[in-house]
C-alpha cells in the first residue's frame, strides 16, 4: 500500500465534490504507476454507472487495450457498491484499497463480500480504512451542506 495513491483518490475526490457529485475518487495503479484516475459523475453526466470505480476501469482498460488488469490495484475513497465491486472483480483487479466504511451498500465486507465472495471466478484482496477519517468527512461534510440547502428551500417555501 502506498499512501501517495490514496492521496490522489482524494484529490480526484475533491474534483467531484467542484462539480457537485458525491466525493468519490478512484485511482488505478500497475507495476506501481497511475495508469487511470476518475472520480464520481452520475449527476452531471445523468447515468447511474459513472462512479469514480467505473470510469477509472474504463480508462485503465483503454489504456492497456485490455479488460483484464491483472495484478492492478485500486484506490478508491469509499468502499464499493456491489456495481463497482462486481467490475472490480470482473476486470480482475488484484486489490483494493478503500478509505470510508459504507454500511449500508459495501460490497467488500460492510453488507455483501462481492470482492472475496468464492463463488465468483475470480477475487479482490482489500484492505479498508485508508485515510479512513479524511475520506469519510468529505462524504459527511458534503451529505451534511446537503441537508442544510434542502432545509433552507423548504423554509422558504409556503
Amino acid at each position: 500500500m502506498d499512501a501517495k495513491f490514496m492521496e490522489l483518490a482524494i484529490k480526484e475526490a475533491k474534483k467531484a465534490l467542484k462539480r457537485d457529485e458525491v466525493p468519490i475518487g478512484a485511482v488505478i495503479v500497475s507495476g506501481g504507476k497511475v495508469i487511470a484516475k476518475g472520480h464520481n459523475l452520475t449527476e452531471s453526466k445523468k447515468i447511474a454507472t459513472r462512479h469514480a470505480e467505473m470510469i477509472a476501469i474504463e480508462k485503465a482498460s483503454r489504456r492497456l487495450k485490455s479488460w483484464r488488469l491483472d495484478g492492478a490495484e485500486i484506490y478508491v475513497t469509499l468502499e464499493p457498491c456491489a456495481m463497482c465491486a462486481g467490475a472490480i472483480v470482473n476486470a480482475r483487479i488484484k486489490k483494493v484499497y478503500f478509505g470510508a466504511y459504507e454500511k449500508k451498500s459495501g460490497c467488500a465486507e460492510s453488507k455483501y463480500p462481492v470482492l472475496t465472495d468464492a463463488g465468483l471466478n475470480h477475487s479482490a484482496e482489500f484492505v479498508g480504512g485508508v485515510e479512513e477519517e479524511r475520506c469519510s468527512a468529505l462524504i459527511k461534510n458534503y451529505f451534511a451542506a446537503k441537508r442544510k440547502e434542502a432545509k433552507k428551500i423548504s423554509e422558504i417555501q409556503p
